[in-house]
């Protein structure tokens, strides 16, 4: 009797989500069943977000059912797993998250110079470049505080009585005597690097993850300067006052051993390498660690807006290396870094201006990144009318460009039953591996031939496949977070598909089914004919393959 009740609910439910005045027989019979059975029908994957708003109108209790748990409308996120719309509100969370971050940062650097957070400014730095993470100063804080209290425990082995020992949270007290400086400092080494063995990251020095503070205390390990930074605020809260030298090619911190009140020179101090596990150099050996003479002046201190200048510019170096299968996110956030800083670096401007223009601008989608393209431009003018011919042509392609795109009616449609795309073997949406490297992809896109420039091809040595760029190539999303661009040879059907952890997995689809993705709108539009294709390779690779394990 109970299961012919939800039946004949379940046959009520839609009817009232398409009338607008509902059947007071069917409302009856639908309120009053129990609230679970009536939760497991809204939960019903036939329903649409549509639907239960329509349904939640009718009367009191539904409308509270509905509103009450959340557990209703979780359940129609979950089941709709409507991957477009998630991937476009990462971005606009990206973008809201990132121009809090960079006023923050603005205003700290606005702070009097004598205002010495390295900490801050490098998390900052962290913040703005993982913005969807959850990165706050307070939690990396208290990450550090846990190392000094081991360094206080080993402190205290060494010297019960050390004066560091009796410092309280916040206090910036320093400690004077050079003996008692240095017990601190054997004491950091000793727990950084043999007990919780921090190193220096020799073996993937050019990863950006060296330079992001909680990734360096996740991983322990880092560059120069990110492990500069950790020791010099460990030994700044014990009291020892460390202070940064941005050396060439290798940043270090300096470690005063003149007397106070003395003129100094750069002889008078230590030069800690906390990249090398807090070794002490003399001046002469950090001109052997760089195998080259350097002026006094680049012994000295630098400030805090000069410390994170230099990361910026690290992470700069590392998104001007990112291939043509990168989305250049990391050129993009350390290029607005240090004009945020800077942001009168002409040659830094262009730089934007051109990464602008070749991720490609059109005025029905981007409308707003043209004016700001052409808003870089014409400040580039104003302070350097020398780039006047550099500007005159970037200005130039961009209108050229808008007015191309103009003239354009509609996207390009591809037609697998067109005779000119007869060898196109793969589709849309499959899951496929690649046979020499044996990464995992799904399909986004294809030509019926290689569609790259010569130098790419020359590049990519497509020339030695067998068939060469004369077969269809494949754009595919890969589970390493790259784009690439496979020869049909080199691709085949994953037996075991998977979901693909992609971060632009939402701009092409929309759902994943267990075996494929499912376009989304824009997709389909393009590939009109794909699906019907995925549906029956589908069936013939996987119910063949349970058939078989059945």
């Amino acid at each position: 009797m109970a299961a012919a009740a939800v039946d004949s609910a379940m046959e009520v439910v839609p009817a009232l989500a398409e009338e607008a005045a509902p059947d007071t027989a069917g409302l009856s019979c639908l309120v009053n069943l129990p609230g679970e059975v009536l939760e497991y029908i809204l939960c019903s994957g036939s329903l649409t977000a549509a639907d239960i708003g329509r349904v939640s109108s009718t009367c009191r209790r539904l409308r509270e059912l509905c509103q009450s748990s959340g557990k209703v409308w979780k359940e129609q996120f979950r089941v709709r797993k409507a991957l477009t719309w998630k991937y476009y509100a990462k971005k606009i969370l990206y973008y809201l998250r990132q121009q809090k971050i960079l006023n923050n940062l603005k205003a700290f650097l606005q702070q009097p110079d004598d205002y010495e957070s390295y900490l801050e400014g490098a998390v900052y730095i962290d913040q703005y470049c993982n913005p969807l993470s959850d990165i706050s100063l307070k939690d990396i804080q208290a990450q550090i505080d846990s190392i000094v209290e081991l360094v206080c425990k080993t402190l205290r082995g060494i010297n019960s009585r050390h004066p560091s020992l009796a410092f309280k949270a916040g206090e910036s007290s320093m400690i004077m005597e050079i003996e008692l400086q240095s017990q601190v400092l054997d004491a950091i080494n000793y727990v950084l690097y043999d007990q919780l063995k921090f190193k220096g990251n020799r073996m993937d020095y050019y990863n950006a993850l060296n330079l992001y503070m909680h990734q360096v205390l996740i991983r322990r390990t880092g560059i120069p300067i990110s492990m500069s930074l950790l020791y010099l605020t460990i030994a700044r809260q014990l009291g020892v006052p460390l202070e940064p030298v941005n050396f060439p090619s290798h940043f270090l911190l300096r470690w005063c051993q003149g007397a106070e009140g003395a003129t100094l020179d750069i002889f008078d101090y230590i030069y800690i390498d906390a990249f090398g596990k807090g070794k002490q150099l003399t001046v002469k050996e950090c001109e052997y660690l760089i195998g080259q003479h350097v002026t006094a002046a680049l012994y000295g201190v630098v400030n805090v807006k000069k410390v994170l200048q230099r990361m910026v510019g690290n992470l700069l170096s590392l998104g001007k290396r990112e291939g043509i299968d990168q989305s250049y996110q990391l050129l993009r956030d350390s290029l607005d870094l240090y004009l945020a800083m800077y942001p009168d670096q002409v040659q830094l401007l262009l730089l934007q201006a051109r990464l602008y223009f070749h991720l490609g601008i059109w005025p029905e989608k981007s409308f707003c990144l043209v004016l700001k393209v052409l808003d870089i431009l014409q400040h580039i003018q104003t302070l350097d009318p020398g780039q006047h011919g550099a500007v005159g042509y970037l200005v130039q392609h961009t209108l050229e460009h808008i007015e191309r795109k103009k003239e354009e009616v509609g996207v390009e449609v591809k037609l697998r039953s067109d005779e000119k795309h007869r060898d196109v073997c793969y589709s849309i949406g499959l899951i496929m591996k690649h046979k020499r490297y044996g990464y995992n992809c799904v399909i986004y896109g294809w030509d019926p031939t290689c569609m790259m420039g010569h130098e790419w091809i020359r590049n990519m040595n497509v020339h030695s496949l067998p068939h060469g760029h004369h077969q269809p190539f494949y754009n595919v999303l890969v589970e390493d977070g790259s784009c690439r661009y496979a020869a049909q040879e080199n691709l085949e059907y994953n037996v075991e598909p998977q979901e693909i952890s992609h971060p632009d997995v939402g701009r092409y689809f929309s759902e994943f089914t267990g075996t494929h993705y499912i376009p989304n709108a824009e997709l389909e539009v393009r590939y009109p004919e794909d699906l019907e294709f995925v549906y029956e390779t589908v069936q013939n690779i996987y119910s063949a393959k349970k058939e078989n394990i059945e």
